[in-house]
């Protein structure tokens, strides 16, 4: 992060080397995320067909599991949902289980009709450190280079994604989906409100300044820590505020520089919220292939767990090396 400070001089600064302490459980890990027999669970195949129900309306075929395996599937293998059909009914062929596939009509309707919920793998031992940022994903349609191109208003636009990660695991615990224009400090008590645990530490970038999302984060929990650099015209208030740890923060920033002040308030653990929205674009993609918005949020909530489960495979634990010598004079 300070090497954007030094662009002129990078080439003079030593490049920080890391090793991996737990390599061959990480890489046993890594295989198992292409294990098929990690998406088929035993559980999966006893909740396969849905509960008769006792009162007026049609009878559903396929429980909420059955859906979401395959839609699970599906975006794991990077497959539409004839394609999504047409694996799974191979896979339970080759199992031996007559079991019926769900076909692609029914996953696109049942798909707009229900939002799977995050789940955590355990509970912490000690109050959480949550990381909160967004990122612009791509909606299925002509994108952005026929309006650049030809001047062609298109009705598609973007979704944000919110995401709040646990520092320590490294599991997503909150999300949401939203429109272009959504703020971002407007989504903080929706993902605050996912959150059961205590939350010790709260970081965010900038976009989250100000007095109201400290309000959020002290609603939550009233013994948090924010870190948030201000802006750099921000001021103290004339009046007092009930929370001072902005003000500490602004004053901080007038007597030192920033840089100092990321050091001293660990602001550099957000990097990992930049990793996991790089590893959602890197193995989800980085674009929704529902049309509708309600089957958009579905499968970006299949996609949250996706990430949580195949980082319950294996999460690489690195330690610091010394920086490599010589740069370029």
């Amino acid at each position: 992060m300070p090497y954007k400070h030094n662009a002129s001089r990078r080439h003079h600064i030593g490049k920080m080397m890391y090793k991996v302490t737990n390599w061959a459980e990480y890489e046993a890990g890594l295989r198992r995320r292409g294990s098929l027999t990690l998406w088929m669970t035993p559980e999966a195949l006893a909740g396969w067909t849905a509960p008769r129900r006792k009162t007026r309306g049609g009878q559903p075929l396929y429980y909420d599991l059955a859906i979401e395996t395959t839609l699970m599937l599906g975006m794991v293998f990077g497959l539409r949902l004839r394609q999504s059909e047409g694996l799974l009914s191979s896979v339970l062929a080759l199992m031996g289980l007559d079991l019926p596939v769900p076909d692609h009509t029914t996953l696109s309707r049942r798909a707009r009709t229900w939002m799977p919920t995050v789940e955590r793998r355990a509970a912490p031992d000690a109050p959480l450190h949550v990381l909160v940022d967004s990122t612009g994903l791509k909606i299925y349609g002509t994108g952005q280079w026929l309006e650049e191109k030809h001047g062609t208003k298109s009705r598609r636009g973007w979704r944000k994604l919110h995401l709040a990660v646990d520092a320590d695991s490294g599991e997503i615990i909150a999300h949401s989906l939203t429109d272009q224009e959504t703020g971002d400090t407007s989504q903080l008590k929706p993902l605050l409100d996912q959150i059961d645990d205590e939350i010790g530490k709260f970081t965010a970038d900038g976009a989250y300044d100000g007095y109201p999302t400290y309000d959020a984060v002290f609603h939550h929990s009233a013994g948090a820590r924010v870190i948030i650099p201000p802006r750099s015209n921000a001021v103290e208030p004339p009046t007092a505020q009930a929370c001072c740890q902005r003000d500490d923060h602004i004053t901080s920033m007038q007597k030192e520089c920033r840089l100092k002040w990321q050091a001293s308030t660990g602001y550099g653990k957000r990097a990992l919220v930049e990793t996991a929205m790089g590893r959602c674009k890197g193995i989800i993609g980085p674009r929704l292939r529902a049309r509708s918005f309600l089957a958009q949020q579905t499968g970006a909530a299949i996609g949250v767990t996706i990430l949580n489960r195949m980082l319950a495979c294996g999460r690489p634990k690195s330690v610091r090396c010394q920086a490599s010598a010589g740069a370029t004079k």
